[in-house]
């Protein structure tokens, strides 16, 4: 039997990047999954993928503006009636893009952090369906190194206030459900090759950037989305089944690097 056979994965932001490698993994092991994208096109371009991919289970696309609590609204309806037997979610969904503080803007605030709103919802509403059900659960809440280590170079005050915040909806969600049997983890990624540098890096200069970032990670690679999206699983899965409110570092040891260097 396949490591996610009769399990059903929810991926918000499962559309690209490490959302969708993870949602590409668990429908390689046999597990269904749920993916949700803010484009119907990319979103059902990547349901294909999936399709292409899986073993046994089914595959499934929703749309929903994250920004909005209307939309995040409807899609928690659209989950209520027809995916209830989710047991397993994974809130990676989110937008990078660097501003200086006395330049941030409201709207820079709220595209940011609004996220977060959707996230803290999606979830409780996942929770809410398991805990009625009486069936475990797995959570893993994607976050970023950048959350817990402030660099001059790297202007990113209210992605980091948003990504520390997940951290904390992390462990203090995985207190409160772990009598019921639903871990809650998170991982926290450094930098990870993904398109979401195109947003704000030329093009013709995209290669060089990238490479000056593997400097900044002391086993002297970025990371892969394969890399985050591995452990992502490992923690999804039963063989983690004693790790509940942790956060996991993810980041090619910069973390550890930037501690020892003070």
């Amino acid at each position: 039997m396949s490591q996610f056979e009769n399990r059903k994965l929810l991926v918000v932001g499962g559309t690209s990047g490490i959302g969708l490698e993870t949602a590409l993994m668990v429908a390689q092991q046999g597990g269904s999954v749920v993916i949700v994208g803010s484009q119907a096109t990319k979103a059902e371009d990547a349901r294909a993928q999936l399709e292409r991919v899986a073993t046994a289970g089914k595959m499934f696309a929703l749309t929903a503006d994250l920004h909005s609590a209307e939309s995040v609204r409807t899609l928690i309806e659209t989950l209520r009636n027809e995916h209830g037997d989710i047991d397993m979610l994974v809130n990676s969904a989110g937008i990078f893009y660097p501003v200086s503080f006395l330049e941030h803007t409201e709207k820079d605030y709220d595209a940011f952090l609004s996220i977060n709103k959707a996230f803290f919802f999606i979830t409780r509403h996942i929770a809410e369906s398991l805990v009625e059900q009486g069936k475990p659960g797995s959570i893993v809440n994607v976050t970023a190194t950048a959350a817990k280590q402030a660099i001059e170079t790297v202007q990113a005050t209210s992605y980091s206030m948003a990504k520390i915040g997940l951290e904390a909806m992390t462990k203090h969600v995985a207190m409160e459900l772990a009598k019921d049997k639903i871990r809650v983890n998170a991982v926290a990624p450094a930098i990870v090759e993904t398109r979401i540098f195109e947003r704000f890096i030329p093009g013709d200069k995209l290669d060089d950037a990238m490479a000056e970032f593997h400097s900044l990670h002391p086993i002297g690679r970025n990371g892969t989305t394969e890399d985050v999206a591995n452990t992502i699983v490992f923690l999804l899965s039963d063989k983690t089944s004693w790790v509940t409110g942790a956060v996991w570092d993810v980041d090619g040891g910069m973390m550890a690097g930037r501690m020892l260097a003070k």
